[in-house]
């Protein structure tokens, strides 16, 4: 694989990959404009890209050596929100090998990360129910047919108390653009625009929690990108 010198994107947009954009934009047109970020926002960091020859052939390598290029720039962006979780997420246990496509996440790459709480994620259909304060982090990065990268959202997954929402699960959405600005969350600002994750993530299943997981050929129990700790 070769990669082409990085290339400065559009500054202040919604940091929305070219691949999903015509999708986000008829959303965006539905519910209206994206809310408030989650915090106070210091500076809006600029997008950034880059070219890669082949986009149709990448290889496993190919996508993890994207993923490790752009991975510090995406962690900052999505830091702005001032989540705790969109800065801590990269220290938590990592189970994919590579990064995939997601058909559920606009055709995207993604990484699945949980938290300690959630660690029996880790058993994937035999995980049962998470607790409460289980999070599951997907960041997320999209590669376009002309071999164009850009950073994509952070989808967060919190499990809340019993009683918080019966039709979810109790678990509480979240969806952070690559630029901190938040999207959307379950119960909270731009509740209706994270509605569909609800949708989608019933067809799973009360017996998988709500939970799609990891296609079999990529799943790990402890891969880790740093030496950080649960």
């Amino acid at each position: 694989m070769r990669v082409f010198e990085a290339i400065p994107g559009r500054e202040g947009g919604p940091g929305i990959p070219r691949l999903a954009a015509l999708a986000a934009l008829a959303l965006a047109l539905a519910v209206g404009s994206p809310g408030p970020a989650i915090g106070q926002q210091q500076a809006a960091a600029p997008e950034r890209h880059f070219q890669v020859e082949r986009p149709a052939d990448l290889s496993d390598a190919d996508a993890l050596s994207i993923y490790s290029r752009i991975l510090d720039d995406m962690v900052a962006g999505y830091r702005l929100s001032g989540e705790p979780t969109a800065a801590g997420y990269r220290s938590w246990r990592l189970y994919n090998k590579a990064p995939y496509r997601s058909q559920t996440h606009g055709e995207r790459f993604i990484n699945n990360y949980a938290n300690l709480a959630a660690a029996a994620y880790g058993r994937f259909e035999e995980g049962g129910r998470l607790p409460a304060g289980s999070v599951l982090a997907k960041d997320s990065f999209a590669v376009t047919a002309r071999g164009d990268v850009f950073t994509g959202p952070l989808f967060l997954m919190e499990k809340m108390p019993t009683g918080f929402n019966a039709e979810s699960r109790d678990w509480r959405y979240s969806m952070i653009m690559p630029d901190g600005s938040l999207f959307g969350m379950t119960k909270g600002p731009g509740d209706a625009r994270v509605q569909f994750c609800i949708t989608c993530h019933k067809a799973a299943g009360d017996e998988n929690d709500h939970l799609f997981y990891i296609p079999q050929d990529y799943r790990v129990r402890n891969l880790r990108l740093d030496s950080a700790s649960d």
